[in-house]
């Protein structure tokens, strides 16, 4: 009988680690994470240049959890109204952004990346525009991959209307 009992408090002790450990997120390497990081990054900023709203989408956080805030405008709170923002200014004609990946803090489930964006218009009111703008974005990692959650533009300098 004891030798019973001991084979079932094993048996059961065996079930409850495997069933714990089916709930963890699969562990990843610094590198590894920094690399999925820095791909996500990218993901968004390509998909801002290329104004594609598809791609764009697919860097959002699937909870829809999102803060845009933009100079001299009101907070957007959630994908959806971050989505809505960016698809009608897809729709302006004839401007490109450059972007730059300033700096990057990666943590295990937030991290923040730091940008430089050179917004450019051929034309607005009868001459060349631009627009120098520093946008910080926050990510925030589920199931292992990174969403953004934040972007933070501030405009640093500009051309005069």
């Amino acid at each position: 009988m004891k030798k019973y009992i001991n084979y079932k408090l094993i048996l059961v002790s065996l079930l409850i680690i495997g069933f714990s450990s089916c709930n963890k997120e699969k562990e990843t390497s610094k590198e590894q994470n920094e690399e999925l990081f820095k791909s996500a990054i990218l993901k968004h900023l390509n998909a801002v240049t290329a104004k594609d709203s598809n791609a764009l989408k697919s860097t959002m956080s699937p909870n829809g959890n999102m803060e845009l805030i933009q100079p001299s405008s009101e907070i957007l709170y959630s994908v959806d109204g971050f989505m809505k923002f960016h698809q009608d200014w897809f729709k302006v004609p004839n401007w490109t952004v450059d972007t730059k990946i300033l700096s990057t803090d990666i943590g295990n489930k937030i991290g923040v990346a730091t940008t430089e964006f050179l917004y450019k218009e051929p034309e607005r009111n009868g001459k060349p525009y631009f627009n120098r703008l520093i946008v910080s974005y926050t990510l925030e990692k589920i199931n292992n991959n990174w969403y953004i959650i934040k972007d933070h533009a501030s405009s640093i300098e500009k051309t005069k209307n």
